[in-house]
């Protein structure tokens, strides 16, 4: 493996991973700064801070660690009742409140201390909590939002702009004879059969143009018709330098084993011709990357949906060694050595910028649906106690009843300590098996 490409492959993927953190969190900032809530912070990484800058109220910065980010927002939460609201009474409240009632009351009130630090100074008109719902929820979506549509760009790129590979109708090689199922010859045998398409006169090099009086446009189209026919002569029309040459085909019975979709498997009775198709990169319609990035969606909501059994699988892979599911939840570390080893190889510089491209989209959909989960602290749990509050005021509105005040979502942090803990655990399960036991995106 080339370890420089190595290198340069998880660089790439740790610079692309933190673009897309910063990219989540200014979808926050715009529309929290466009609503006129004071932002203190937007700081991209975790852990220390390597760099900072003021501009204005806000301090944006960059810490060691590109696995999160996040915007310091005042008033995330509405002040307790009756309490002080200066982080110093606050303080010791929470002293107080720990020797009286215990850990939980603890939890609460250092929550509510630390909320209230983003209150000092703070006109009460410019807090988070005291926004409209919809512009609570907008504020929160925008994160997610931002991912998706990065999602979607990198796809639309890829697809549109880069090319999938295809399978094409023009003929890359062309068997000579007809092997014994089985066999691992590289060279036909004096007893073996001619292979239906050399005996045809089809030349590497040739386009299928029309089988069986059908035109074809894929080579997956022209598959089928040689299979539908075996034994059965056909005519075809290929392109040979500029003009079409009529040949006449006929694919020879080949037995083969198919499963059903209830997972039963019959032999069947196909065509084969013994050729092969030429694989070039096919621009796609400017639609596709939107569905790719729809496609991904509803496949990574498959995984979160299936999250514990697949983190048992992962958990059972790692202790036993067994080979990972590819498809399956990885830290930013098994990424990253995704993207090494795709960048390592002696492949066409194409090819491996078209992997990292697909790489980086799909972590930008894991992030998309992974923050919309609605739990505290992930965005999805902003949004449903933003929801939750509009529900109560729309059910106070219908009773005629006084407004009632935001939702002290501080009462849900020993909940939300819960959620952390069980993340990190997450987190450290999936680094331990990514290091240990790896994904083999390209074989062992």
């Amino acid at each position: 493996m080339d370890v420089l490409a190595f290198v340069i492959g998880v660089l790439v993927m740790v610079v692309g991973l933190a673009v897309s953190i910063a990219l989540h969190e200014i979808g926050h900032l715009v529309p929290a700064k466009r609503f006129g809530v004071r932002v203190g912070q937007y700081m991209i990484g975790m852990g220390p801070t390597l760099w900072s800058t003021r501009r204005g109220e806000t301090e944006y910065g960059v810490k060691a660690l590109p696995i999160g980010g996040y915007i310091s927002m005042a008033g995330m939460y509405p002040p307790a009742k009756d309490e002080p609201t200066t982080a110093a009474d606050s303080a010791a409240v929470s002293a107080r409140t720990a020797r009286r009632r215990g850990i939980y009351a603890t939890l609460v009130q250092d929550a509510q201390a630390a909320n209230a630090e983003t209150l000092e100074g703070v006109d009460d008109a410019r807090t988070f909590h005291r926004l409209p719902v919809w512009k609570r929820v907008v504020i929160m979506l925008g994160g997610p939002i931002m991912n998706l549509v990065l999602a979607v760009v990198l796809f639309a790129v890829l697809f549109s702009g880069i090319g999938m590979q295809q399978a094409t109708t023009t003929v890359a090689a062309v068997s000579e004879c007809v092997l014994p199922p089985g066999s691992t010859a590289t060279e036909c045998a004096a007893d073996d059969p001619e292979a239906p398409a050399h005996a045809a006169g089809i030349l590497p090099g040739d386009r299928l143009v029309e089988l069986d009086g059908t035109p074809v446009e894929t080579f997956a189209e022209a598959s089928e018709i040689i299979r539908a026919h075996p034994g059965t002569a056909i005519p075809v029309v290929v392109e040979r330098d500029g003009a079409r040459v009529p040949l006449t085909l006929t694919p020879v019975e080949n037995e083969v084993e198919v499963t059903a979709d209830d997972g039963t498997t019959s032999v069947e009775t196909v065509g084969y011709a013994g050729i092969s198709s030429s694989v070039e990169r096919v621009r796609e319609p400017i639609w596709a990357g939107p569905q790719a990035a729809a496609d991904n969606v509803a496949a990574v909501v498959g995984i979160v949906v299936d999250l514990p059994a697949r983190l048992y699988d992962t958990a059972y892979d790692l202790f036993t060694g067994g080979g990972r599911d590819a498809g399956g939840p990885m830290s930013v570390v098994g990424v990253g050595r995704l993207a090494g080893e795709v960048a390592a190889p002696d492949a066409p510089i194409l090819d491996r910028v078209a992997v990292m491209t697909s790489l980086l989209a799909s972590l930008n959909v894991a992030l998309f649906v992974f923050n919309l989960v609605p739990l505290l602290p992930l965005d999805g749990g902003h949004i449903l106690v933003a929801l939750w509050d509009g529900a109560r005021r729309a059910v106070a509105k219908l009773l005629g009843r006084p407004e009632p005040a935001p939702t002290d979502a501080t009462r849900l942090v020993p909940l939300t300590l819960v959620v952390v803990v069980l993340l990190i655990g997450m987190g450290a399960l999936l680094f331990a098996a990514d290091i240990f036991n790896p994904v083999q995106l390209l074989g062992g």
